[in-house]
């Protein structure tokens, strides 16, 4: 039976990559640092520290220092994103069709926290979520397990009896590592590459087809 759904959030509880590309652009421009969307997306899930180590150059990473580089960013990419912020298709009716029906849900995000206050507050759905996990509070981001394994741990749920929802290559490792089946959505990644990946369940291109009975079923 279907007791927990765990979240991501980049992707799922919002469609926001392509405003996350602009502001890695803009911040790259800034240190005058060629930017390769298709390269920074190959890293898409991953913490800002994996990204900014890839993408820029060592250089300016050791001067500048992740975590600056990070909140530039990401306060950028706040700023673009605020006059946009809306809930992904079909996700309101999702949270409440589960919340009715028993399901403890979480959030189990890569993003810094204030990106997830952002979301969250902004969209006005905190409420809906009993536990958050971000990845200021593990020493791994995904594709290492660490952020599904402490929802699963503060949800006090088995793997066997939770889903994910992720959009990224990563996270789906990730939650697959953590022994937890997964519903991709097809917002970053092809429906055709998704169904290929181990842990895959299902693939949708948003949740407007999802129910609660419908999940159970896979489960």
């Amino acid at each position: 039976m279907l007791r927990g759904a765990i979240f991501d959030m980049d992707g799922v509880l919002v469609d926001n990559l392509k405003i996350h590309m602009r502001a890695f652009g803009a911040t790259a421009r800034r240190y005058g640092v060629d930017f390769d969307e298709e390269h920074v997306m190959s890293f898409n899930g991953m913490g800002n520290a994996e990204i900014f180590a890839a993408v820029f150059p060592p250089e300016i990473v050791a001067r500048v220092g992740v975590d600056a580089l990070a909140r530039e960013k990401e306060a950028l990419y706040r700023e673009m994103f605020a006059p946009m912020l809306a809930p992904a298709k079909g996700l309101i009716p999702l949270l409440n069709d589960l919340k009715a029906n028993g399901v403890k849900l979480a959030v189990g995000t890569s993003a810094i926290q204030a990106n997830l206050d952002f979301v969250l507050d902004g969209l006005g759905i905190r409420a809906y979520f009993d536990v958050l996990v971000n990845s200021e509070m593990v020493r791994r981001a995904k594709p290492a397990p660490d952020i599904y394994l402490r929802a699963l741990q503060e949800l006090d749920l088995p793997a066997d009896e939770c889903f994910v929802f992720e959009d990224a290559i990563a996270g789906i490792e990730a939650a697959h590592a953590a022994g937890i089946k997964v519903v991709a959505l097809s917002t970053s990644t092809e429906a055709e590459t998704l169904e290929r990946l181990n842990g895959v369940t299902f693939v949708e291109p948003n949740f407007q087809d999802l129910t609660y009975n419908a999940l159970n079923t896979l489960l």
